[in-house]
This record gives structure tokens, C-alpha cells and sequence, in this order.
């Protein structure tokens, strides 16, 4: 840690404290987060070895370049690695675990989209860079998927702008999640409230790639309305927001849904409404694209690789090409440069893919 010197805290939540910080030997600005390690006996957190061994294994320039490797036991972990992002949070550069302390070492933004959104109110007056950003939303999240992560707590917070290139990136995968087939069961509780999609409001625990598309969904239309489309105070509250209006779902227009843990025969039948008229900046292209982002059923949800090529992005698809050269995966899913020389990295992290096999430790 001699390496760097803190400046100021700029945020802290449930895992951890995040600092602007000085490299002493490059003099560059970085952010550090400090991961708690609340008892000595437990070791690094899970949510910490999730987030540094999904950064590790998403490979994409529009996602994340890594060269790097493990060495160590995890009583000593020292991950130096160094990471270029376009769409997700970049420059994961260090990893030091020293003085029971974790430290993750990030390139320094100071800014998200939701500052953005307050502080620039000519923004909603600019449907093309809303459109910008959803876009570079959608590829992030859509490579993401393609390598089976899910990131499962999308919010305007979580979403950084550099101000240099006026790109955006994701952020916080530390509630990140990869899945195989089947999909496993997951926690409940994830996603900040106005993002979390119903089938996790309604008690889902077999959820998947959708929850990220419905968080997307939710934030594009705070930043064509400037304001949040589902600002619920509780889960109740959040889900009537949300059948307000896209209407109560039935077995007729959600196959399964009276199924589910948390659905009450007694919710309230509401109508659905235009969506023209709940987020009236947005043009038929938009609408389109929103709606199918928004379908309360998750299995007819539109997946962020179909996203990223409706039609409400024609006309900007020349300025992304980088997303066209996706990596391609191996019938698993892995990547294909997923290698046996992985395994003792993965095996260390509870991330496996030996011989393409991917299994996660809950």
C-alpha cells in the first residue's frame, strides 16, 4: 500500500469504502476500494473474489483487456493486473492484500450518469446521447452475458462516464453472478429497488439474464423522463408502481406468474397504459425498444445482444463498431481461450472452468 496515497473518501456502502487516491509512482489519480473484512477467521469476502474473478475472465476490448495472474496463497493475495475497458468499468489495475486489508485499484471517474442526470439538464434534450449511452449499456451488458455473468445491481450510480471520450462504462460487479445451464437458484435480494425486475419482486429465485435487461429498461427511461419510472419506497410499493403501469400480470399475458412465491391472488387488476404517455420523449423506435425491455415476462423479454440491434440504433451503429468482433465462445459458453491453466487460478477464487466447465461456489 506504500504505493499509494489516499486523498479523499468519495463513497462507502455494504462491502466496502471507496478513496481517491494518488499513485506515489506514477502520479496518476486512481480510486481505491477498500473491501471490509469484518472477521480475521473468514477470509477475503465473497463478493470480492466474485468481482475480481469475473473481471479476470471477461476478455473483449469492449469489455475488459487483462494481463495478469495469481500468485500466492489467499492469505497473501497480490492480483497485479492491468485492465482496458469500453464499456465496463476500466483499469482494474491492482489487487493488494496486506495488513488484513483488500484493496482494489481502479482508473479514477468522478462521474456516474445519475450526477450527470442532476447536473445536466439539457441532457433529456438530447435524445442522441441518451441513445449513445444506452448502446454502450447494451454491448457491456449484452458480452456480459455472452460469458454468462450476470451483473445483477445495474443502477445510474453504477454506471461511470469518462469525461475525456463521453463514454459509459459499468461498474460494481461485486454482486456480479456467473450461471450455467440450468440456471441456478440465486439470492433474492438483489438490484437496488427501482431497477429489480418482477420476477425477483415476486419471490424468483431461478432468474436470469433478464433482470439486467429490466434494469436497463428502467434506466432508460429515467434518462429520457429525467426521473425514475419505478420509484418504489418498499417491494409492495415497487411492484403495484410497475402494474400501474404495465398492467397486472395473468396466466394469459405471464405463463407461470401465479406460481411464484410472492404473487397474491388479491394484487390489485390494473390495465396497462401507453408507454407514449409515461415517457413521451421517446420516439416510436424508442417506445418500441422500451416496451420489449419492460415485458413483464421474462421468457419474452428482449435480450441485450437483440437490443443492441433494434432498429432505434441505426443510425449510430457506425460510431460502436467495436462491438461487432465479439469473442467467439465454445459450446459451453466458456470462452474460447479459457485454457487448464486456469484452473488453478479458478480453483483458488471458487471460479472453475476446468475442461470448459463452469461451476460457481453459492
Amino acid at each position: 500500500m506504500d504505493q499509494y496515497e489516499k486523498v479523499e473518501k468519495i463513497g462507502e456502502g455494504t462491502y466496502g469504502v471507496v478513496y481517491k487516491a494518488r499513485d506515489r509512482v506514477t502520479n496518476e489519480t486512481i480510486a481505491l476500494k477498500k473491501i471490509r473484512l469484518e472477521q480475521e477467521d473468514e477470509g477475503v469476502p465473497s463478493t470480492a473474489i466474485r468481482e475480481i474473478s469475473l473481471l479476470k475472465e471477461m476478455q473483449h476490448r469492449n469489455i475488459v483487456r487483462c494481463r495478469g495472474w495469481l500468485c500466492g496463497a489467499i492469505d497473501n493475495l497480490y492480483l497485479i493486473v492491468w485492465f482496458h475497458s469500453v464499456n465496463v468499468h476500466v483499469w482494474l489495475q491492482d489487487v493488494v492484500h496486506s495488513d488484513k486489508r483488500l484493496y482494489l485499484v481502479f482508473e479514477y471517474l468522478d462521474l456516474d450518469l445519475k450526477k450527470h442526470m442532476d447536473s445536466s439538464p439539457e441532457f433529456v434534450k438530447d435524445p442522441r446521447q441518451v441513445k449513445m449511452f444506452l448502446y454502450q449499456m447494451l454491448c457491456g451488458i449484452a458480452y456480459c452475458h455472452s460469458h454468462r455473468v450476470l451483473h445483477r445491481d445495474l443502477k445510474p450510480q453504477n454506471l461511470l462516464i469518462d469525461r475525456r471520450t463521453n463514454s459509459l462504462k459499468l461498474a460494481d460487479f461485486g454482486l456480479a453472478r456467473a450461471f450455467g445451464i440450468p440456471v441456478r437458484t440465486f439470492t433474492h435480494e438483489v438490484v437496488t429497488l427501482w431497477y429489480r425486475a418482477p420476477e425477483i419482486l415476486l419471490g424468483s429465485r431461478h432468474y436470469s439474464t433478464p433482470v439486467d435487461v429490466w434494469s436497463v429498461g428502467c434506466i432508460f427511461a429515467e434518462m429520457a423522463n429525467r426521473r425514475p419510472l419505478f420509484p418504489g419506497d418498499s417491494e409492495i410499493d415497487e411492484l403495484f408502481k410497475i402494474f400501474r403501469i404495465l398492467g397486472t400480470p395473468t396466466e394469459d399475458t405471464w405463463p407461470g406468474v401465479t406460481s411464484l412465491p410472492d404473487f397474491k391472488s388479491s394484487f390489485p387488476r390494473w390495465p396497462s397504459k401507453d408507454l407514449a404517455s409515461v415517457v413521451p420523449n421517446l420516439d416510436p423506435a424508442g417506445l418500441d425498444l422500451l416496451s420489449s425491455m419492460l415485458c413483464l415476462d421474462p421468457s419474452k423479454r428482449i435480450t441485450a445482444r437483440s437490443a443492441v440491434e433494434h432498429e432505434y440504433f441505426k443510425d449510430i451503429k457506425s460510431q460502436q463498431s467495436e462491438f461487432d468482433e465479439v469473442y467467439p465462445l465454445h459450446p459451453c459458453g466458456c470462452p474460447v481461450s479459457c485454457k487448464k491453466s486456469m484452473y488453478v487460478f479458478c480453483v483458488a477464487v471458487g471460479y472453475i472452468l476446468p475442461d470448459c466447465m463452469m461451476f460457481i461456489f453459492p
